[in-house]
């Protein structure tokens, strides 16, 4: 399967070594399969702590191609700047979807999801799934 058809994956924390790390992570975790565009959405735009609206409308233009993009926040601010981007309407590719799932395992699930070929929903659902995973 194309690149061109894959859903985006974007990852928004409040530190761009720890976006930058787990977009690394979910990409290493993905196997050999298709390059699912992943991109993460860190910090500020000085390089500091925080979330970045426009930081998270840049990830999220250049992982779109056409499927559909994925967007896992860390914190509440992070998920708080992402509701904003929604809710303006324009800022965001068009099926852009922000996903309820833990961070660095929803990331992971997304990403090997996605590089199945699977659509939004799908996507979606196997983050979220995440939730369910249990360490001990």
């Amino acid at each position: 399967m194309s690149d061109e058809r894959l859903v985006g994956i974007v990852l928004v924390s409040h530190s761009a070594e720890v976006a930058a790390s787990v977009a690394a992570l979910a990409k290493g975790l993905a196997g050999g399969g298709p390059a699912v565009p992943v991109a993460p959405a860190g910090g500020t735009e000085s390089g500091g702590l925080g979330t970045s609206a426009e930081l998270i409308a840049a990830a999220a233009a250049s992982v779109d191609r056409g499927a559909g993009v994925a967007v896992l926040a860390d914190l509440g601010s992070a998920v708080l700047t992402v509701k904003a981007l929604l809710a303006e309407g324009d800022e965001l590719p068009e099926q852009t979807r922000l996903v309820d799932a833990p961070f660095v395992e929803g990331a992971v699930a997304a990403v090997v999801t996605a590089a199945t070929g699977a659509d939004l929903a799908a996507v979606e659902s196997a983050a979220a799934e995440a939730y369910t995973y249990r360490k001990v």
